[in-house]
């Protein structure tokens, strides 16, 4: 197990590292990619089993993970290099014309790590039930987790995936939903009201988790209690509240920076509130 602090540690830098993307590309989403990287770190460097040294699109012997809110690539991309999927360097790249990390998760280019290009919304958990479906047809004993965003299920597709995920017993499926409560057009309550959001998941037929997303501790025990509740002819839902711009005072408690790149200025007190831990590059 790694130790709590240095995922912490991590997770600050891949803060630092979204704001640094998306402040060079002057375009991007930097709200939901603060909000889910203890998340994204949990899962990378303690939960999932995977091997940057050896992807591959068919992902045998290891589990796999599909980002659904496909424009919180930043996030993505910072762990993705950390993990040694492709050179840090290359994070500086994020939306140039020919570059492998483009604004949304894109497979055209091969970009180590991403299975399928994502950011049209709801599409998802769709992909990762029959990426576990595959899972089950081969024998293999992995895991498939899938992040998607509270506004996302908002899209009628997410509901028709989670009834079917429930009838046909599809228990080696984890899915997670960034419960931030904001979306780019205001709160889920202004857009469309998400009610009793546990209630409707359990009348699913779903095993349903709560967690804290932003407590590096609190996720990391949840992710593995989930993992224990697989294979057990149900799926599995994580709820994980979080503050969209977490780590950023300016960011947080607002739907303002869902999409919004912050300026010289901005990210410079942005970075002097995120501690610097494993080397800028």
């Amino acid at each position: 197990m790694t130790n709590i602090s240095d995922l912490q540690k991590t997770a600050s830098q891949v803060r630092r590292d979204i704001i640094r993307m998306v402040n060079k590309s002057k375009s991007g989403h930097p709200g939901g990619s603060l909000g889910c990287a203890d998340l994204m770190v949990a899962l990378y460097f303690d939960v999932m089993n995977h091997n940057p040294k050896s992807f591959d699109i068919d992902g045998k012997n290891e589990d796999i993970f599909f980002l659904s809110i496909g424009h919180i690539a930043p996030v993505w991309y910072s762990v993705l290099a950390h993990s040694g999927y492709f050179p840090k360097k290359e994070l500086y790249t994020l939306r140039e014309v020919g570059s492998r990390l483009q604004g949304h998760p894109s497979s055209l280019d091969a970009t180590p790590g991403v299975r399928i290009a994502s950011g049209s919304l709801g599409q998802g958990l769709s992909t990762a039930i029959g990426s576990a479906l595959s899972k089950k047809l081969n024998n293999d004993k992995n895991l498939i987790f899938v992040l998607m965003g509270d506004g996302e299920l908002q899209e009628g597709q997410i509901w028709e995936a989670a009834m079917f995920a429930s009838a046909k017993k599809v228990d080696n499926l984890i899915a997670i939903v960034d419960y931030n409560k904001q979306q780019i057009d205001g709160t889920t309550d202004q857009v469309l009201s998400l009610g009793d959001l546990k209630a409707k998941w359990l009348a699913f037929g779903w095993n349903v988790l709560e967690t804290d997303g932003n407590d590096m501790e609190k996720i990391v025990s949840t992710l593995k209690k989930a993992k224990e509740q697989t294979m057990q002819k149900k799926p599995t839902i994580i709820l994980m509240k979080t503050e969209m711009g977490m780590g950023v005072d300016f960011m947080m408690g607002t739907n303002k920076w869902h999409g919004v790149a912050p300026n010289d200025e901005q990210t410079k007190i942005a970075l002097s509130q995120l501690e610097e831990t494993l080397g800028d590059y």
